[in-house]
């Protein structure tokens, strides 16, 4: 287990550290016997996940002396739901999973909100652990305390704060995710540089071609860099403070369009393509209205265009139907709200936007979308 990289998160009462390495699953039983010392656990995981590590990480927990049992539930974000919550809820009652019992999340995005948000309700909170297994989970999701569930109105409606107690992330689990996850997730890295760290952003344009080969050490670096942008802006901003300046909030840059591309199905979007779009349309708004220079919206749209995949992005069927999911995004106070930078590394509200600067926004983006189908 060379190369293991240790973040802390630090809220106080509620700290804890990120663990990022080789080989971590193996011994995540030792780590959470020092940690929590629980006598049992419940693993909640999906199908997909649980066929490559779910053996590893029960034999893991049992060889410390750790009880184990594994809830799974079906892949996709269709399992974020009150009726998939509910029968992770019933597994926890019929296996009597107290107050004193830590909940682990083996799995992506999906299986971390999800898992989060069941230990979050479950007896007014129990421990949870997260363990993800893609990037877009390892540098965004698992991290921060945010978990949900969907509502038929929009996506992550219904959600409550609950910090991990430990976040562990083993970069193994990255060389069994399909090119197209891998580079969708990477969005988000993209999106935490351009709000945060412009020397990061400089760093991820001379480094994603190792990357994209799976260089452990490059990759445990960008997962570690990433965590440590999101630490400081969590332990700055824990529950997402709308009343002032954007902080936690400026996590949310590429959401709001982002969110009502990927709740489209006739579109197909992934999270991170999702994302990445939404970032376009946005990096468009941020030229218009808050002086954001022409070169550094081309930098971004030139990296975020080096993840795209072979897939085609069809949006103008779908355009009519994005601004009614827009004004139901969580984020939006007294309209469509959208954080953006105003220069690298830094982010303001910009509010009440024209009709004509959204739909010119849109249009960046069908025409960026229409570039790459050209290429």
């Amino acid at each position: 287990m060379n190369d293991i990289q240790t973040v802390p998160v630090e809220l106080g009462e509620d700290r804890y550290d990120i663990t990022i390495g080789s080989g971590l699953l193996a011994d995540l039983g030792a780590r959470l016997k020092t940690l929590l010392g629980p006598e049992r656990v419940t693993v909640i995981t999906d199908q997909n996940v649980s066929r490559l590590y779910a053996r590893t990480v029960v034999d893991a927990l049992e060889g410390a002396g750790i009880a184990c049992k594994t809830l799974t539930i079906p892949p996709g974000e269709g399992s974020k739901s009150w009726e998939t919550a509910k029968r992770l809820y019933d597994g926890l009652a019929e296996r009597r999973h107290t107050r004193t019992h830590p909940i682990v999340a083996l799995g992506g995005g999906v299986v971390g909100d999800l898992a989060g948000f069941v230990a979050a309700t479950w007896m007014r909170g129990v421990p949870v652990v997260q363990c993800p297994t893609t990037l877009e989970a390892a540098i965004d999701a698992a991290v921060g305390g945010k978990t949900a569930i969907n509502h038929e109105a929009g996506k992550n409606l219904i959600g409550a704060f609950h910090q991990p107690k430990a976040v562990i992330c083993d970069v193994d689990c990255l060389k069994t995710l399909e090119p197209r996850h891998f580079r969708a997730a990477l969005a988000e890295s993209i999106k935490q540089a351009l709000i945060r760290d412009p020397a990061f952003l400089e760093w991820q344009e001379a480094h994603f071609s190792d990357v994209f080969a799976l260089d452990q050490s490059v990759v445990t670096s960008l997962i570690a860099r990433n965590c440590e942008i999101k630490a400081s802006v969590v332990a700055d901003d824990e529950r997402e403070d709308l009343t002032g300046p954007p902080r936690r909030a400026a996590l949310n840059f590429g959401h709001t369009f982002g969110h009502a591309f990927e709740t489209l199905p006739s579109i197909g979007l992934l999270h991170g393509e999702a994302v990445s779009l939404g970032m376009v349309a946005e990096l468009d708004l941020a030229v218009r209205h808050v002086g954001l220079p022409d070169g550094d919206r081309e930098r971004a749209e030139k990296l975020i265009r080096s993840l795209q995949s072979v897939v085609k992005y069809d949006l103008k069927a779908a355009a009519g139907a994005l601004f009614e999911k827009m004004k139901l995004d969580k984020k939006v106070v007294g309209g469509v709200r959208f954080a953006v930078p105003s220069r690298l590394g830094q982010t303001e509200w910009l509010e009440n936007v024209p009709v004509e600067s959204l739909r010119a926004a849109l249009s960046r983006v069908i025409g960026f979308c229409e570039d790459r189908s050209a290429n």
